[in-house]
């Protein structure tokens, strides 16, 4: 969903400074007109023999979405207000996200815009087609994060996961999904994207909703650059109808320091539009 602010809240602006000029705000916009002008394959509607080779609690949440009977989601667009912590005890840093994804390219593009110390500050994580970066400016012009490569993409397909079980649930007989029953209520499923292939355990509750999503493949960016892999959890919950789509609009973001649980992000979904 909104993971992430780079999966670290801003580590703490520590990275090095990058001069930049260019608004994020504005890239986004530009990326994310290119990517909804690209002509979609038609798909059609999802019905009940689509879903039969799924566990039994996977195919009550898709029935639960209100998905049967509706176009498989190709792409989707929606708004979240989300606040952000750096470290265990830090104040939060709140702000509006946009988020735009296309599941057939795929494409990912999530922009969060917050201030710290009273100056603005926008993140841009955009995965294209089979490779993810991501960036925090400060005022426009300086990038206090600037991060690519092979781990930031696989940690990044964790993402699109996520995304694709909780704001794309008809998509879930996508045939990169590979899944394995463990009961009535858990379910385990492995995304090959590319050279990537990452895996969550699904966990639901009597009603049938997702409420947690647990990945042991997700990298949390370390202040020097580096990814470190911890497991992450998304624990959501207030099912709400979004033009008849009934998706969960509130979550956290956690990650299971040695430590102990380290809830970074708190989100709630205002804007959703599929098609």
């Amino acid at each position: 969903m909104f993971w992430l602010l780079a999966g670290v809240a801003l580590v703490g602006l520590g990275l090095c400074l990058t001069a930049w000029t260019t608004s994020l705000v504005r890239v986004f916009e530009k990326r994310r007109a290119k990517a909804t002008a690209i002509p979609r394959h038609e798909t059609r509607s999802l019905a009940e023999a689509d879903i039969a080779h799924l566990p039994p609690p996977v195919r009550r949440y898709i029935a639960l979405t209100g998905s049967i009977g509706r176009p498989v989601v190709t792409e989707i667009t929606l708004k979240f207000e989300a606040t952000m912590y750096d470290a265990p005890g830090a104040a939060g840093m709140s702000g509006p996200v946009a988020q735009y994804g296309r599941f057939d390219l795929p494409r990912r593009l999530f922009l969060m815009t917050t201030r710290m110390s009273g100056l603005p500050v926008a993140v841009l994580h955009d995965f294209d087609t089979d490779q993810a970066t991501m960036r925090v400016r400060l005022a426009g012009l300086v990038n206090v994060v600037d991060v690519a490569g092979p781990d930031l993409t696989r940690t990044e397909t964790v993402t699109i996961l996520n995304d694709l079980c909780f704001l794309a649930p008809s998509r879930l007989v996508d045939p990169r999904l590979t899944w394995t029953l463990v009961d009535d209520t858990r379910a385990k499923v492995a995304f090959t994207l590319g050279p990537s292939t990452v895996s969550a355990e699904l966990v639901f509750n009597d009603e049938g909703e997702l409420v947690d999503f647990v990945s042991q493949d997700r990298g949390r960016l370390e202040k020097d650059g580096s990814l470190r892999v911890l497991r992450w959890t998304t624990p959501f919950s207030t099912y709400r109808n979004f033009g008849g789509w009934r998706l969960a609009s509130e979550g956290e973001a956690i990650w299971h320091l040695p430590e102990g649980p380290f809830t970074y992000g708190r989100m709630r979904l205002t804007h959703f539009k599929a098609r």
